[in-house]
C-alpha cells in the first residue's frame, strides 16, 4: 500500500484506528519505532497536522526518508535506533503515544516496552505491532516476537493493561496488533 505515494506496510485497520485514536487523545508527541519507508510517518504527521499540534519523532537504523519526510514540519527523524534515542527529546511534552514497529524480534520489543514505559502518559498507549506474526507461524523466527514481549511485561509491569477497545475493534484481536493496544493506567 501507499500513503500519498509513499509506501506503507499497515492493516488497513491501523488507518482507521489511529485516525481515531490521535483524534481522541490529541498527543503532543508520538514516537514511531520503525520508519521504514515513512508512508506511516508521513500518515501520522498528517493526522497530527489535522488535529492542529504535536510531533512525531519516528526512530530508526537505515534513513531511506523520502523528500516528504524530510521536510514534514512536524516530523524529527532520528537515526541509530531507539536504543540510542535520548529521553532528553521528550522533554517538555505532556501527551506522549509509541508506536513501536521496529524489528518485532523478542528481546528489541521488551527492551522498547522497558526503556519508554514511564514516558508514555497516563491514559495514552504504547502499541506494540504485529503480533498476528504469531497466527502466520513465524513465532520461533522472532523468538517469541511481540505477543511474548507484551504478556511479560503487562505481568511484571502493573502500570499497563491491553485495552480490549482497540485490540478487537473490528472483532476479537482482528487487527495486526493483536493483544498490542498498552493503555497506561497510572
Amino acid at each position: 500500500m501507499t500513503y500519498k505515494n509513499v509506501p506503507i506496510v499497515k492493516c488497513p485497520f491501523k488507518y482507521v484506528m489511529y485516525q481515531i485514536l490521535i483524534f481522541e487523545l490529541k498527543p503532543d508527541l508520538i514516537i514511531e519505532i520503525g520508519t521504514n519507508r515513512g508512508g506511516s510517518s508521513f500518515y501520522l504527521a498528517d493526522l497530527l497536522d489535522l488535529v492542529g499540534h504535536g510531533e512525531l519523532h519516528t526512530l530508526d537504523i537505515v534513513d531511506i526518508r523520502n523528500d516528504f519526510m524530510k521536510n514534514h514540519n512536524r516530523i524529527k527523524f532520528f537515526l541509530n535506533g531507539f536504543e540510542n534515542y535520548d529521553l532528553a527529546n521528550t522533554k517538555g511534552f505532556e501527551k506522549i503515544m509509541i508506536i513501536d514497529d521496529g524489528s518485532h524480534m523478542y528481546e528489541d520489543v521488551k527492551a522498547a516496552l522497558e526503556k519508554f514505559k514511564t514516558i508514555v502518559s497516563c491514559g495514552s498507549y504504547f502499541i506494540i505491532e504485529d503480533g498476528i506474526l504469531d497466527h502466520l507461524g513465524w513465532t520461533d523466527k522472532y523468538n517469541g516476537g511481540p505477543n511474548r514481549a507484551i504478556k511479560e511485561f503487562v505481568a511484571e509491569n502493573g502500570i499497563y493493561e491491553i485495552d480490549r477497545k482497540w485490540c478487537d475493534f473490528f472483532g476479537i484481536n482482528a487487527t495486526f496488533n493483536t493483544n498490542g493496544f498498552l493503555l497506561r493506567k497510572k
